[in-house]
């Protein structure tokens, strides 16, 4: 009996084993099934090449298809196969897939999701049309290590809490998949993440604190057209980076501490509004190849990197006081540095406080004899504390710190001050005791609720700051002397009655005004040019105030210009408006004298205009004959684009005038003229050519002010007629781009638009010129076009050349084809070496690139810019380069302001005494050949 048991339970034992390995095989059969049924519809979708052998029923038999022995599918890597279609949505049921590849294919839809692939570890989806994300397409990858998912075309979405479920991920590569939101707070939790690419995206605001000491070496967030700002003191705790990319974004304040950055090679933070000193902690980084500062508001001395680190910061377009490298600032201008770094230097320092002497006069500081005696730096919206640094400029009379959010104590040090007589601390947040000032210093510290107590109570609930006290010991105002600090109440009385006194005449003024405003609305006419008395809110006292005659205008009337002006107030522009008077011009020009005349164009002629302080301009008057509908547009285009774009490579508006059927625009004054000139008439003209260095530096100049219009401004704009003729060359030979008449607003994303058919034959893209639909490519093309024509010397469209060789691009493109044509074709002025004839090979490449046939095989501009900074000989300006120097400083002394206009004389190079000269090339009659195949014969990588 007992022995039956035995063997029946044997057998059971032995029945349960054959049934587990029974349904075992019968699970692999099914999956595998499962596995080839997902296989044989993604085959259905994407109609692959019959290259790949994908013909056998077993997929696993397909090329560039792995599995188990068990037939289970592993990997499918299908990239740039030129694949069409589209992805199954049921993919996630190939549960043992480790590698999904279809990178650089023409796949379009929805991405499926890939949820719960817990054994995926490769992801690569990047450069195809897919157009739209699932939400939890990360959910359950938790072996993920990499994923690419740029340059395609996804309806905007954020990046999904999900993607935390990848904790394995090492690579993340979103770079323009039109990504939104603000970038997540959640990147402390990889810990194996080493790169983050999500360049050209729409992401917005800060830097998250979780990338402080987290793993990532690569960080990509740059061309965010702006979006991303304030602060980027998170970086000095990422101390694995090797890489840096933050061009082209908003951020601000000061560069952080490098010293625990100890491997990175790469920092690009150009094109942002990072203020301060460069630390010397990031020159002197040993692991640091290439550093890029450009378009910024840096201070302090121009930093001296090792000759080991390619530089790129272009001392003109930063604050920075000297342009030699190495070279220390003033001691006036390090203690003003001193004193900004407490409130974080505020951009409007930087903006303003520019060469190497704060007596040229700087904004808000007022001098005598070279020493500082008046610091006004009220109602800027300062944050931070009050710096004891003020106590170095020991020859300070007067410190107006008023209406600001300072917080913190005053400085003992102030006291110490032997000059001091006045200091205005009032409407602040300041706290504590205050220091024993001498007897004779005038202390206003009103409005600051919590000032002699010895720490700050937490501010009330909806109270707001800078409030009027209630108490006693919130700071009444008056005289504060070393004495125990009384309060005069005669000095309170008194400055109540003068206040109210002031306040009624200010009440009576504002009533004149707005009853002059009136009249002037409703008669529809222009006035004369009227006095106005303006108090710089930042002079010292009311004996600053600065008379400015301004030209009247009529609001609503078809006039914008003054009638007439006094004699002495040729240089006057009427404030808001940049309106010019007619007189103003006609006095300027010696009434539009033959003598003036720099060039013409289709649209009217370009006169040379010079005040009587020798400032000069070039005044642009269109031709009442030809005033047609097209050119008022272009005319009203022009103001509309120059009065929203500021760039040192664009050419500056400097005001209009509309006066019957007078139309005229002022410009700066450019004393080189146009490009075309020195690539094509140079001879003609006795001018010298130009040599490869100079070329490639006006190369990037262009490319730069273009890459600006395109999407750095705060809108995008097409230029739609870029040539060598509007292209402008200061005194340095420094270029900026010209005419922006046919200038358009750039349409969202990847989407053209269609416009009236306009731009100069030879220059147009072959999409442009077949359908007049326009994107940002076609300014692209136009720059390879001039990028050809500064390799060759040659014009975009010579009819006088044969037919074979007439049109540039064709032609260049069969001169390229191998190294012997290819030098024949080089300007035979150029003077050819071996590392000349590398760098234009190099832009022969880029130029035959943005020449491309197709639109979306051309880069962007920052792609341009990127070659060309790489290779342009970086030398010093012949002049000092500012912006919005010209006009008049509503914030000046009328002393100051006189020393600037003294200090302008003679300069050229300087917005407002530099020129806008018409394009006075013929505009072509026939379309170029329409080139193909361009982007095959270009192979160079990609720049970013």
């Amino acid at each position: 009996m007992k022995l039956k048991k035995l063997q029946f339970g044997g057998s059971v034992r032995l029945l349960v084993l054959l049934l587990y390995v029974v349904s075992s095989v019968y699970s692999q059969e099914g999956s595998a099934a499962n596995d080839a049924a997902v296989m044989q519809e993604l085959k259905k979708r994407i109609n692959p090449p019959s290259s790949l052998g994908w013909n056998d029923p077993d997929p696993c038999k397909w090329g560039k298809v792995q599995c188990t022995k068990d037939g289970r599918v592993t990997r499918i890597q299908i990239g740039n196969q030129g694949l069409k279609g589209s992805l199954p949505p049921n993919l996630n049921n190939l549960t043992e897939l480790v590698v999904f590849e279809v990178q650089n294919n023409g796949l379009t839809g929805s991405l499926p999701s890939f949820s719960g692939l817990d054994s995926l570890q490769s992801l690569l989806l990047n450069n195809n049309g897919f157009t739209s994300i699932p939400t939890d397409f990360f959910d359950g990858l938790t072996s993920l290590q990499s994923v690419y998912l740029d340059k395609n075309q996804f309806s905007p979405w954020s990046i999904p809490e999900s993607l935390k479920s990848a904790t394995s991920i090492q690579t993340f590569s979103a770079v323009s998949a039109n990504i939104t939101g603000t970038i997540p707070d959640f990147f402390d939790a990889f810990a194996s993440l080493t790169n983050l690419h999500l360049s050209f995206n729409s992401l917005e605001g800060p830097l998250p604190s979780s990338f402080s000491g987290s793993q990532i070496q690569s960080l990509w967030l740059n061309g965010l057209k702006g979006r991303l700002n304030g602060s980027i003191a998170v970086i000095q705790n990422m101390t694995q980076l090797t890489e840096l990319w933050l061009q082209g974004n908003a951020f601000s304040g000061p560069l952080p501490d490098f010293s625990g950055l100890s491997q990175l090679q790469n920092c690009s933070v150009r094109d942002n509004s990072l203020t301060g000193p460069v630390p010397n902690s990031l020159v002197n980084l040993p692991s640091l190849k290439e550093v890029i500062l450009t378009n910024n508001f840096l201070q302090g001395p121009t930093p001296k990197f090792p000759s080991s680190v390619q530089v790129d910061m272009l001392a003109d377009t930063n604050s920075f006081c000297l342009s030699q490298p190495g070279v220390p600032c003033d001691s006036r201008v390090n203690t003003l540095l001193a004193v900004a770094k407490d409130v974080g230097y505020p951009r409007e320092f930087a903006e303003n406080w520019k060469g190497n002497d704060p007596c040229s006069p700087w904004m808000g500081i007022t001098c005598d004899g070279g020493n500082i005696t008046v610091l006004n730096f009220q109602k800027m919206g300062l944050t931070g504390t009050i710096s004891p640094n003020y106590s170095s400029i020991t020859s300070l009379q007067k410190l107006i710190l008023a209406n600001n959010n300072l917080i913190g104590t005053i400085p003992n040090e102030l006291a110490l001050l032997p000059n001091l007589r006045e200091l205005d601390v009032s409407n602040n947040q300041l706290y504590g005791k205050i220091p024993p000032f001498k007897s004779n210093v005038l202390l206003k510290t009103q409005g600051n609720v919590n000032i002699g107590k010895d720490n700050p109570p937490p501010p009330a609930p909806g109270t707001p700051s800078g409030s009027t006290p209630g108490s006693s010991d919130g700071g009444g105002g008056g005289q504060t002397h070393a004495n125990g600090g009384k309060k005069s109440s005669t000095g309170v009385v008194v400055g109540s009655v003068i206040g109210g006194v002031c306040a009624a005449a200010v009440l009576a003024g504002l009533f004149v005004f707005c009853l002059y405003r009136t009249k002037h609305k409703r008669s529809g006419r222009v006035q004369s040019p009227h006095t106005v008395v303006i108090h710089p809110h930042h002079s010292g006292s009311d004996q600053d105030a600065v008379k400015i005659t301004i030209a009247g205008s009529s609001v609503n009337g078809g006039d914008s210009c003054g009638s007439s002006s006094a004699p002495g107030d040729l240089h006057i522009v009427e404030a808001g408006n940049m309106v010019i008077s007619i007189q103003v011009l006609r006095d300027v020009t010696n009434n539009f004298s033959e003598v003036n005349i720099l060039g013409r164009g289709g649209f009217g002629t370009v006169y040379k205009g010079e005040l009587h302080d020798g400032t000069k301009m070039a005044v642009k008057r269109m031709e009442s004959g030809v005033m047609s509908e097209k050119g008022l547009d272009e005319f009203k285009s022009e103001i509309a684009v120059l009065t929203k774009v500021r760039h040192r490579h664009l050419v500056t508006l400097l005001g209009y005038c509309l006066d019957g059927n007078e139309r005229l625009l002022v410009y700066e004054y450019m004393p080189q003229g146009t490009l075309s000139r020195y690539l094509f008439n140079w001879k003609e003209e006795g001018l010298k050519p130009l040599e490869w260095t100079r070329r490639l530096t006006i190369a990037l100049d262009v490319a730069r002010g273009v890459e600006y219009l395109h999407g750095l401004a705060q809108q995008s704009f097409i230029h739609r007629d870029l040539k060598p003729s509007n292209i402008l060359l200061g005194d340095d030979m420094r270029a900026k781009v010209a005419d922006f008449g046919l200038v358009r607003l750039a349409p969202d994303g990847k989407a053209s638009v269609v416009t009236r058919l306009a731009g100069t034959f030879g220059y147009l893209a072959p999409e442009y010129a077949v359908t007049g639909r326009v994107t940002t490519k076609i300014d692209v093309f136009s720059f390879g076009v001039i990028l050809m024509e500064l390799i060759t010397g040659r014009k975009a469209l010579d009819e006088s050349q044969p037919e074979e060789s007439m049109h540039l691009v064709p032609w260049f493109r069969r001169m390229h084809i191998n190294k012997e044509t290819f030098r024949k074709a080089i300007d035979p002025t150029v003077d050819l070496d071996e590392e000349t004839l590398s760098s234009v090979s190099i832009v022969a490449e880029l130029a035959g690139h943005c020449c491309a046939r197709e639109p979306h095989q051309r880069p962007d501009m920052g792609h341009a810019v990127n070659v060309l900074s790489s290779l342009a000989e970086l030398w010093k300006p012949a002049e000092v380069d500012e912006d919005e120097i010209y006009g008049i400083d509503y914030d000046m002394s009328l002393p100051q302001a006189v020393k600037k206009w003294q200090a302008l004389e003679g300069m050229s190079g300087i917005d407002g005494s530099s020129s806008y000269l018409a394009s006075s090339d013929n505009t072509q009659t026939s379309i170029p050949t329409r080139p193909s195949g361009f982007a095959d014969s270009f192979t160079s990588a990609d720049g970013r």
